[in-house]
């Protein structure tokens, strides 16, 4: 089992800037992806962002550029930096980890509880 806690949301104003953070403990494989996805009312959730243990990312077009995710390893930490956020952009901001197991196969999703990040003046 691998527990998520994300940090970080709150209300912003458009154009605005804010970091999220997701801590990871548990069973945790030292090769994983870790990443962001959000949900915003009525709607699917969908990716943000990736990045695998190896530092390789991933963005949804619609925030490269302007999203930049991280992690530090020896903390097992993932951020996320998003920067002129716009007021589409509110949604429950959700931390996922998935683990590259030996043979090459992709292990469960794992979940945080989400963060709420509201853009609006």
């Amino acid at each position: 089992q691998v527990q998520l806690v994300e940090s970080g949301g709150g209300l912003v104003q458009p154009g605005g800037s804010l970091r999220l953070s997701c801590a990871a403990s548990g069973s945790i494989f030292s090769i994983n992806r870790m990443g962001w996805y959000r949900q915003a009312p009525g709607k699917q959730r969908e990716l943000v962002a990736t990045i695998t243990s190896y530092g390789s990312t991933n963005y949804a077009d619609s925030v490269k550029g302007r999203f930049t995710i991280s992690r530090d390893n020896a903390k097992n930490t993932v951020y996320l930096q998003m920067n002129s956020l716009k007021p589409e952009e509110t949604a429950v901001y959700f931390c996922n980890e998935k683990a590259l197991l030996p043979g090459g196969l992709w292990g469960d999703d794992y979940w945080g509880q989400g963060t709420q990040v509201t853009v609006s003046s």
